[in-house]
């Protein structure tokens, strides 16, 4: 270290003159001064004689006004003098301390009020930085200091900067939407994702998708109204769930929407693209002054499959948008500019999810998805507000699961199961006692009541319903059978007993009734097709199911349907002890909190990982601070 940098080390005693010199060179600094007597009580001696140990230094001393301390080199150590004008206070033999070899890397020099004492709290405050330094053989963390050398300087061992939930996922995400996190609360069928949900997130400044799968359309116009009424200037959506035996009502729903002006909707259980999601992503399309395509309505596609992806992040279907264009529900001008855009704004990799879900693992999924986005971006020209962005979800629901979803590059978020037992949600206290005391394993497959006949699975709870062992059964009679009138005598009995709890012939006349109001040709195909009465009576003990459960009917207790993946459990772990283990705490916006606050805290712990930084064990094992 040179005579230059002693001086800057020696800046902090606040000395009016400072000067070190050695055999052959002095360096002399001045500053205004004024604060040597109280700054020489708080720092002590020792940096002064650190200076002195420096072979090349033969004197040092500080002045400020009378009051002048000096040290000076003699045989085996040194001697310090302290006196105020002629009056000598101090004048003593001291031990020089041991020269260090030089830190070649960066230095620190912390301010000592800012010592981290519980790091794991420290690692929660999302906006304070924090700088680990050497100190002898140990690491002290401090969260604000001078980088650089200077008095006190320590050697810097790493850096963990401030990483806010803000800034998680991708800023596109948030300025495309008006939110604050690059997070979403999903659409849960039956209106489970509630009004009352939707409401509160879109006056935290974040994203919700209204449930609307499965309920009939004026019940969707009820919750449009008042969603758009009472979100204000939220960012808002609505669930448009594919319906391959109603087509029509797929149709009517997203008249309904284009009707209300609702800006995002979340499409889901779609294998390939209909009339009805194509209309209304095209609806409006239009080019602004400079040329650039502006698409008003932001398709969210829910995905467990790239063969399913691609559809959504390419144009639409020339012929498709043809036929729109020959009924009149799109120009021709249109109909180009329909050609620039890709069919989805935003894709989810829905992983692990409750509900219509595959059961996809997330860590092979989102790849994927992501590469098969850049390959289809290119070929397709999509940048900028066009350039499609990947979510992820299925499985999050804890922080650590939400930032190792930020990690791998996922641009939002998306969360299901654990909002199913808060406040908002609109289902039965009963179903969420029974989801809040879920384990992550207590989960399982039944047939989904939309798409029975093809054999696609809901994932739903266990713990406490036999819904997925009745329904399967259901499901085997149904390919085996294939006719009530040839069901065994004891089978037949079983089931009326069980778990229909009524004859059939009653259930068969009760669906009868539904569907000649609903759809007639539904029954025509029943009375012609004994499968299909099989298959439309069966579907009545899957339909009612849910609706036991959002009810709280405590009879059916043990045929509820509840939407559920293994999140849940992780949930439920990872909150126990704290606040949000009651369910009465568990606001959507606080789940929202804690694990968007929470990822930010693992994201600071892996900038400390990264640095080969060592922390103490379970700085974030624990739930919410």
């Amino acid at each position: 270290m040179s005579l230059e940098q002693h001086l800057r080390a020696l800046e902090d005693y606040g000395a009016a003159e400072c000067t070190v010199a050695g055999a052959s060179q002095t360096e002399v600094a001045s500053t205004t001064g004024g604060d040597l007597a109280g700054r020489f009580e708080a720092l002590g001696q020792r940096p002064l004689l650190t200076v002195l140990a420096d072979p090349r230094v033969e004197r040092v001393e500080l002045k400020d006004g009378t009051l002048c301390i000096a040290a000076e080199r003699k045989s085996g150590g040194g001697r310090l003098t302290v006196s105020w004008g002629d009056d000598v206070v101090v004048d003593e033999d001291v031990a020089l301390p041991a020269v260090e070899a030089p830190h070649q890397g960066p230095v620190f020099r912390p301010d000592p009020d800012s010592r981290v004492d519980d790091l794991r709290a420290a690692l929660h405050e999302a906006r304070r930085p924090l700088f680990a330094v050497r100190e002898g053989e140990a690491v002290a963390w401090y969260s604000h200091g001078l980088h650089g050398a200077g008095m006190g300087a320590r050697p810097l061992v790493g850096t963990v900067p401030p990483v806010g939930a803000e800034t998680l996922g991708s800023v596109e995400f948030r300025r495309a939407h008006g939110v604050r996190w690059a997070y979403v609360a999903g659409a849960m069928a039956g209106g489970i994702a509630s009004a009352d949900l939707v409401i509160a997130m879109a006056r935290a400044g974040l994203l919700g998708f209204f449930g609307s799968g499965g309920l009939p359309v004026p019940a969707v116009r009820e919750a449009l109204e008042r969603v758009s009424r009472e979100a204000g200037a939220g960012a808002w959506g609505f669930n448009l769930l594919h319906n391959p035996v109603e087509p029509a009502v797929e149709e009517s729903t997203v008249d309904l929407y284009l009707e209300y002006g609702v800006r995002r909707v979340s499409a889901s259980a779609y294998m390939g693209l209909t009339p009805a999601v194509v209309r209304y992503r095209l609806h409006g399309i239009h080019a602004d002054a400079s040329g650039e395509v502006v698409c008003p309505n932001h398709v969210f596609a829910k995905v467990s499959r790239a063969e399913v992806a691609q559809h959504f992040l390419k144009p639409a279907p020339e012929a498709m948008v043809a036929e729109l264009v020959a009924g009149g529900q799109l120009t021709a001008e249109q109909a180009e500019l329909a050609k620039r855009v890709p069919m989805a704004s935003d894709v989810t990799a829905e992983a692990d999810s409750g509900g219509h879900t595959d059961r996809r693992p997330l860590f092979v999924l989102l790849p994927l998805l992501q590469q098969l986005r850049d390959q289809l971006a290119e070929e397709h020209g999509f940048t900028g507000r066009h350039r499609p962005r990947i979510g992820a979800a299925g499985g999050l629901g804890t922080p650590a699961a939400v930032h190792g979803a930020f990690a791998m590059g996922a641009e939002y978020v998306l969360t299901g199961s654990v909002n199913q037992a808060s406040r908002e949600a609109g289902t039965s206290d009963m179903a969420k006692e029974m989801l809040a005391a879920a384990g992550m394993a207590d989960v399982a497959t039944g047939p989904a009541p939309d798409m029975f006949e093809i054999g696609a699975h809901v994932q739903v709870l266990s713990r406490g319903s036999m819904y997925a062992q009745r329904a399967g059964k259901l499901y085997d009679l149904y390919k085996s059978v294939g006719d009530l009138d040839k069901l065994d005598a004891k089978e037949r009995a079983k089931l009326e007993k069980q778990v229909f709890q009524r004859p059939l012939a009653d259930v068969w006349e009760g669906t009868r009734e539904y569907w000649q109001g609903r759809d007639p040709k539904q029954v025509e195909k029943a009375e012609a097709d004994p499968r299909h009465k099989m298959a439309l009576t069966f579907r009545w003990y899957l339909g009612m199911t849910s609706r036991w459960a959002r009810m709280g009917d405590s009879d059916r207790k043990r045929d509820f349907q509840i939407w559920c993946g293994p999140s849940m459990g992780g949930f439920n772990a990872w909150v126990a002890g704290s606040e949000l283990e009651a369910i009465e705490e568990r606001g959507v916006v606080e789940i929202a909190e804690a694990l968007m606050q929470g990822a930010a805290a693992h994201a600071r712990l892996a900038f400390a990982r990264t640095q080969g930084l060592r922390l103490p064990a379970g700085a974030l094992s624990a739930g919410p601070s």
